[in-house]
């Protein structure tokens, strides 16, 4: 009886209609080998006091100090004990040493990103931008005290600023927009991000700070 219960529900579950007859596509970022152009010179070396980071039920152990200097400056990268790189003269190869580790898997790609990330910003350098919309919004840079400071007037009577962080170079083409440069991506976006942080976009009348091509959808104005 129960056996043919079972027979039927498997029947039942193969018949069932899929959206898609495709397979899943799994992301291969961590096994995508990184090219080392012949101005960029990648040291690894091992940390003398390592950092231990929780993660859950398990932790993580950055034993090792990858230094990338190129022509734009050098950008050092803590990484985990489980990544391996293989370096050679123009590439490097990174894998994990437990590949049925779900925590491992989930880093693999995102290690490779960050040096390849590093590697891309010492020699062509990256940019974030941001737009200011809405009536008498706009930017300028100051100097007070000998530090440069990004200035806005977003929304309120006062100016809201932050000091422009070593590395980064700020310029403002336009009264409404800034661009921003430098070779590390995170400390680049996250100084745009908490630029934007001033006044995200609103979405009933689209005003505020855009990032990097941001796109929003107005909603209807609310009538009481």
């Amino acid at each position: 009886m129960f056996s043919r219960i079972n027979s039927s529900r498997a029947v039942y579950n193969n018949c069932i209609r899929k959206f898609s007859t495709s397979s899943v596509v799994k992301s291969h970022v961590g096994s995508s080998p990184i090219f080392i152009s012949p101005e960029v010179k990648v040291e690894i070396n091992n940390v003398l006091i390592p950092k231990v980071i929780p993660k859950g039920k398990q932790s993580i152990q950055l034993t090792q100090l990858v230094t990338v200097s190129g022509p734009k400056g050098v950008l050092d990268l803590e990484v985990a004990d489980f990544i391996k790189l293989d370096k050679n003269e123009d590439k490097i190869s990174v894998e994990i040493s437990n590949s049925s580790n779900k925590i491992q898997k989930q880093l693999w790609g995102t290690y490779r990103s960050l040096i390849n990330n590093n590697i891309v910003g010492v020699t062509e350098g990256h940019s974030s931008t941001l737009r200011l919309q809405g009536t008498g919004y706009r930017a300028m840079l100051e100097t007070v005290d000998g530090v440069k400071w990004v200035k806005m007037k977003v929304g309120k009577c006062v100016l809201q600023g932050l000091p422009i962080p070593e590395g980064v170079n700020v310029s403002v083409p336009t009264p409404t927009l800034l661009v921003l440069e430098g070779a590390d991506k995170q400390q680049l976006n996250l100084f745009a991000g908490r630029l934007r942080n001033f006044h995200p976009p609103e979405p009933y009348k689209g005003k505020g700070v855009y990032m990097n091509g941001e796109t929003i959808k107005l909603k209807a104005k609310k009538v009481k």
